[in-house]
């Protein structure tokens, strides 16, 4: 089970009510969740991310918000459950991008990555850097968190991929699209698995901030919304003996 980025504290606290009882009905084995914007305000904090870990999430991927709060910088090299991009220039960030679980049955690995298009970010190339990984990693079941805005950049990362992972979910762009589907060779794919948090909302942000900022074309100072939520996900069932991906399904509790 892979969730969309967790915005806020009333994010997680949605997140918190919901996952024990979706985990047991869909029979989930691992759960990685996005918690680059669990903080309030945006990035991840020790708080926020013990709170998605004692809610039941098993694994902690992140994007661009990754070094916004640097009370995390000490947990993102020290924890084995948490990476962050990993084309990011690794000699000056902090922590991993990318890990292995041993699961007992199995050795699942985990890749974070983020796109060059349209992020402002200076990251090294996302398919090459893939390519190093793969090289490196050794783990049956291989699942990849593409955090990246260009829905062309991630849906060429999933053919890339293609037959060489597990699964490949897109991450950032807060909204659930309509695509999941097991690739040709063998790869789940989604373009984004959405986000989890208020519903009536721009991204998590108060609407009327957002209305603001396109119709005058100022700075504004973002606020997270209030109010009811969603949480957005993808599930992918697995073949334990060969890696592939046998089905994808997207979404969405209210």
């Amino acid at each position: 089970m892979c969730i969309g980025d967790v915005v806020g504290s009333v994010g997680c606290s949605f997140l918190r009510q919901h996952l024990t009882s979706f985990k047991r009905q869909q029979q989930i084995d691992f759960v990685i969740c996005n918690g680059e914007n669990s903080a309030d305000g945006n990035g991840i904090t020790p708080r926020s991310a013990e709170h998605l870990f004692t809610s039941g999430v098993d694994f902690i991927t992140l994007g661009n918000h990754s070094f916004r709060r640097r009370e995390v910088y000490p947990v993102l090299d020290e924890n084995p459950c948490i990476i962050r991009p990993a084309n990011f220039p690794s000699a000056s960030t902090p922590g991993r991008g990318w890990a292995t679980v041993d699961m007992g049955f199995t050795t699942l690995g985990i890749v974070n990555l983020m796109g060059q298009q349209c992020m402002d970010a200076h990251t090294e190339n996302p398919f090459l850097t893939a390519d190093k990984i793969l090289k490196e990693i050794d783990a049956k079941i291989i699942l990849v968190d593409f955090h990246a805005e260009a829905t062309s950049e991630k849906r060429a990362m999933g053919f890339y991929l293609d037959g060489r992972v597990s699964a490949v979910f897109g991450t950032h762009t807060h909204v659930l699209t309509a695509d999941a589907e097991v690739l040709p060779n063998g790869t789940g794919y989604i373009t984004d698995i959405g986000m989890t948090g208020v519903i009536d909302s721009c991204l998590g942000v108060k609407k009327e901030i957002i209305l603001r900022r396109f119709t005058t074309q100022l700075p504004e100072r973002f606020e997270l919304a209030s109010g009811d939520c969603k949480l957005n996900c993808a599930v992918f069932d697995i073949d334990r003996s060969t890696g592939k991906c046998t089905a994808a399904q997207s979404f969405e509790l209210r």
